[in-house]
């Protein structure tokens, strides 16, 4: 009997009816020679302290740190019946082929079921893009080796065992330092919840501690052949900041004075050249949830749940737990079908079909950028669209609208520079004039600013030349001042999560990170917001994100070499070489188990600062905030802050955040 082993049971009902395979038994789907059967997420779990030594269930710092010999598992009791169902049906197989989601955590799930029900015939990998009939007949024409996609097996093992060793061990740690300063509540650290936590406490402090600082500026209102347009003033150097601000009050009413007593500006210097602006490239899963963040006010798990339900339910989009962008080049045959398929489902299309190029081969299609995935597209299947609405059809516009971008022209426009001698003062008016709107023509009305947002039009400047006079028709001296960073939405942190190399300050750690290091992955890192949101130390006051007592508390508690983004990177990165099998997998658990247990040593004599921090409200804090669910909605962000072992949810009490500013911007910021 062939065996095709599936992620959850909805993606098991789709692969089995392309197979043939109807007739339902236990846990399973049957037909001639072939059966499939189905995982609901993880059946099984990496077992807790006390499996290892009875002695664990009590928390004590003398028997830290704990570092398992021979790691166990264990069966989740809540799936034991269809753990059973899956270890029978692996008993009677010939042969296994996992079809699993197509990423490290899919291949984890399958993998350590094959090892715990020690099966041991030959084994295919299904690697699906897409759950519509016509990608899963093309997939199963082209099953992988096994082998093939071994090494994700151990990356995410690798994973799964780091955000234990330090979750296990330091928030034992931390919340019995905690006790000994008289805080009875948990203090959960997780190998890239902390260090997310340590991103938003960061923007806060520097929100609060920002002071803001008076600059000038002066628009100039000029006019030429009869049409009007502006200039800004542009001060000398040595009287601006890094921005070019002028901070001398002094210096910006002389020179709105002179350029008022002037009368006229003549252009000095013009300069116009075409810029071409390429299409942006289709989505993975972290832009999609930075854009839905900012343009539809989506949370990242929201995002992500509606972008699982579009490809799993609805099956109108690829695989979207991709962290690339670019699509292979064999995929572009398809294009032209696709195409045909989004245009006759969606009649606004019709007016853009004509620009559309089934051929035109844009930057995404590029085989040496494409990762394990490939980037977030619709499919030709599109018989469920006229279904969508509100949300979902917000964020299939979007994904859609990438995809379609890929087949129209650049965007191009000339860029005119005017610069302008007045009374010795300089101006400069820059102007835009749209030649080719190109692949803008696709973009949907989601992307549109909301009213009253709209930033004001570019300008088109006259047909100027040099030597010109241009008459002052108007001379605005604006008192403005510099603004403090702004808090972090859900979409924000997420794009700094993924760019977090950009953000690390320690000269050899940044010399160590690739800039495309990240800290989680694209599958985790709603779910490690999420959990954050729900234990208390984030909270949301519309699409802004900031951090509560607590959080500052813990951050300021926590070793900085464990709530540094920059140390969580590096493991991301020695996790990259296990997949890619430049480290072992045991040598890279034994160096996270040495690490940890150098920081437990280092720890176990501080003496916490925790007066008047009240424990987090909410979701016990040892309890994952969101489990791996059969719908495949989300997964749980696997960061070693789960235990068997529940603590009591104490009420958040009223504390002061750290200082902020007391003072206030005067004038037109």
């Amino acid at each position: 009997m062939r065996l095709f082993l599936c992620e959850k049971p909805s993606q098991a009902k789709d692969i089995a009816a392309v197979l043939g395979a109807t007739r339902r038994g236990d846990g399973c789907l049957s037909g001639a020679g072939v059966t499939v059967t189905w995982c609901i997420g993880h059946l099984l779990e990496t077992a807790p302290p006390d499996a290892y030594d009875a002695r664990y269930k009590r928390w004590v710092l003398q028997d830290l740190p704990i570092v398992p010999g021979t790691w166990k598992m264990q069966v989740k009791p809540k799936t034991a019946s269809q753990y059973k169902a899956v270890k029978r049906l692996l008993g009677e197989a010939r042969e296994l082929v996992i079809a699993t989601d197509a990423d490290r955590e899919g291949e984890m799930i399958a993998r350590e079921l094959v090892e715990h029900c020690r099966y041991r015939g030959p084994i295919q990998r299904l690697w699906l893009s897409a759950l519509d009939d016509a990608s899963i007949r093309k997939a199963l024409a082209a099953l992988r080796p096994g082998a093939d996609t071994f090494s994700l097996y151990h990356s995410a093992l690798g994973r799964s065992r780091a955000d234990w060793l330090i979750g296990m061990n330091m928030s034992r740690l931390f919340t019995l330092l905690g006790r000994q300063s008289g805080y009875q509540g948990v203090l959960p650290v997780g190998r890239v919840q902390t260090p997310t936590l340590r991103l938003v406490v960061d923007r806060d402090r520097s929100i609060a501690d920002f002071v803001p600082v008076p600059y000038w500026a002066i628009d100039v209102g000029l006019r030429h052949d009869g049409q009007d347009f502006t200039a800004q003033w542009r001060a000398p150097g040595e009287f601006c900041d890094e921005q070019d601000r002028c901070l001398n009050q002094a210096l910006a009413q002389q020179a709105a004075h002179d350029i008022t007593q002037a009368g006229s500006a003549r252009v000095a210097r013009l300069r116009t050249e075409r810029v071409r602006e390429a299409a942006p490239l289709p989505f993975d899963l972290g832009t999609l949830q930075e854009i839905c963040s900012k343009k539809l006010g989506l949370g990242a798990q929201e995002t992500l749940d509606i972008a699982q339900a579009l490809y799993e339910t609805h099956k109108l989009i690829t695989y979207p737990r991709s962290d690339c962008g670019y699509l292979p080049v064999s995929q572009h045959g398809e294009a032209a079908g696709i195409i045909a398929a989004l245009c006759a489902a969606d009649p606004s299309l019709q007016p853009l079909r004509e620009h559309l190029d089934a051929q035109r081969r844009s930057r995404a299609w590029n085989d040496a950028k494409v990762s394990a995935h490939h980037g977030i597209i619709p499919t030709a299947a599109t018989r469920a669209f006229e279904r969508l609405s509100g949300k979902p059809r917000a964020v299939y516009s979007l994904i859609r609208a990438r995809y379609l971008a890929q087949f129209l022209p650049n965007h191009e426009y000339d860029r005119t520079q005017a610069d302008f001698d007045c009374a010795g003062q300089a101006l400069r008016a820059v102007g835009k004039r749209v030649i080719e709107p190109g692949w803008k023509r696709a973009l949907p009305e989601a992307l549109a600013p909301a009213k009253g947002k709209q930033a004001p039009p570019p300008q088109a400047l006259p047909a100027l030349r040099q030597g010109d006079n241009c008459p002052v028709t108007g001379v605005q001296l604006k008192d403005l001042w510099t603004q403090p960073p702004k808090p972090y939405t859900e979409g924000d942190l997420i794009k700094a999560m993924k760019n977090v190399a950009r953000l690390v300050e320690d000269p050899l750690l940044k010399q160590k990170l690739k800039e495309t290091t990240g800290i989680g992955t694209e599958a985790t890192r709603a779910g490690i917001i999420q959990g954050l949101l729900d234990r208390g130390y984030l909270r949301k006051d519309g699409k802004a994100l900031s951090a509560t007592p607590p959080a500052f508390s813990l951050i300021d508690n926590v070793p900085r070499a464990i709530a540094d983004p920059g140390t969580t990177a590096i493991w991301e990165q020695a996790l990259d070489m296990v997949q890619s099998g430049e480290m072992s997998l045991e040598e890279f658990v034994a160096k996270q188990a040495a690490w940890m247990s150098k920081q437990v040593e280092r720890c176990q004599g501080l003496r916490l600062n925790l007066q008047g921090m009240p424990a987090p409200a909410g979701a016990a804090p040892w309890k994952k905030s969101r489990k791996r669910k059969a719908s495949g909605n989300s997964r749980g962000a696997k960061d070693g802050t789960s235990n068997k072992t529940t603590a009591k949810a104490a009420a958040t009490s009223a504390a002061a955040k750290p200082r902020r500013s007391s003072r206030k911007p005067s004038g037109n910021a």
